[in-house]
């Protein structure tokens, strides 16, 4: 039973992903949920700042983690995915071409919905769907520490958010370069969240593209190839993009543009959080004190335990629910309390006072 509960934690983030899925086929007022939901996630973690201790494991040393269950989840998390992505395309269509939103109701499937969309509730689905969809991250993130199959639906899932560089920058870039300037995901004391977004960003496709013109060069392929996989990257993004357009043309690509803007700031605020103001000389050992960790109930089960960053950087192919208390600094708070206080700067280097630490 014991295992039962521990396993049925890291569900949460579905369930709400779910939640904001049904809002936006719902219509109406419920394309705000994603909205809501993320108002109800700061309050919560704000209101828990109880540190859990992870899966954990039992008395023969096995994880309490179930790794078949689990990673099927974050498989089938990609489907989900593009499920919303195909809900807000209709709502797109359906605003673009004048369907007009009466509280008139219909039923498919045996779910009511609205029909129609008015201005302000296409606005609602779409932040909404930008938030949900940046959560896909923790999964991205998560499988892009793996190889093969793993790894291609990391790189699918992060490509629906326009980011399919991150598979490659993360594991190559972060991971070697942590806390020095040669890594972009790693923020500086005194930058605000906002101008992280795109430093970090194309910081790290970047890299790739310089990886990929390296390793070309050495394998004597001409760079427009299909062999490389900055370029494919890309590609991967085309069906996304051709869904919005075909749903909405430019207004289409201009929710999609939002879209993927939420998406990737909320992929970028995790970075800023996890690493800000830590400073690594470069050549120097990989310490746990170059990370934040952050293991606040909600913030573990919601996250897949991603902020357990010393044991993650330490041991970096370790699944979230083998990952264990280090004793690597922690700034008490939930990442969903951080994200507020850094969305209106310079709070976030006045939490708990330790963040203004510099650590070499």
């Amino acid at each position: 039973m014991k295992k039962f509960w521990v396993n049925a934690r890291y569900y949460l983030a579905p369930l709400l992903i779910f939640a904001s899925l049904f809002g936006v086929i719902a219509g109406g007022p419920w394309v705000w949920t994603g909205v809501a939901l993320l108002g109800v996630g700061i309050i919560v973690d704000t209101i828990t700042p109880v540190q859990t201790m992870g899966a954990g494991f039992d008395e023969d040393g096995e994880t309490n983690g179930n790794p078949n269950l689990l990673n099927f989840t974050m498989y089938a998390m990609l489907g989900v995915f593009v499920l919303l992505q195909i809900a807000i395309a209709w709502r797109i269509f359906q605003y673009v071409t004048g369907v007009e939103f009466t509280g008139a109701t219909s039923t498919f499937l045996g779910m009511t919905y609205y029909s129609g969309i008015t201005g302000m509730q296409l606005v609602g689905a779409v932040v909404s769907t930008g938030i949900f969809a940046g959560i896909g991250i923790i999964y991205g993130h998560e499988l892009a520490h793996t190889k093969g199959f793993s790894f291609v639906i990391a790189r699918w899932m992060m490509a629906l958010s326009g980011a399919a560089h991150f598979c490659y920058a993360h594991v190559y870039n972060h991971h070697l370069e942590l806390g020095c300037e040669d890594d972009p995901a790693t923020a500086p004391r005194g930058r605000s969240m906002y101008a992280h977004l795109p430093k970090s960003h194309f910081g790290q496709s970047k890299f790739l593209y310089t990886m990929e013109m390296q390793r070309l060069k050495r394998l004597g392929v001409p760079f427009i190839s299909w062999q490389n996989r900055w370029i494919r990257g890309y590609v991967m993004s085309v069906p996304t993009i051709a869904l919005f357009w075909f749903a909405g043309g430019w207004t289409g690509i201009a929710c999609m543009l939002l879209i993927w803007m939420i998406s990737n700031f909320e992929l970028e605020a995790l970075n800023y959080l996890e690493h800000y103001g830590l400073i690594r000389e470069k050549g120097s050992p990989i310490d746990y004190r170059h990370s934040w960790d952050n293991s606040t109930l909600f913030t573990s089960w919601f996250f897949i335990e991603i902020g357990r960053q010393a044991d993650h950087h330490d041991r970096g192919e370790t699944h979230f629910w083998e990952l264990d208390e280090v004793g690597a600094p922690n700034c008490g708070n939930g990442y969903f309390t951080l994200f507020a206080l850094a969305l209106f700067p310079p709070k976030i280097p006045q939490v708990n006072g330790k963040t203004t630490f510099q650590v070499g």
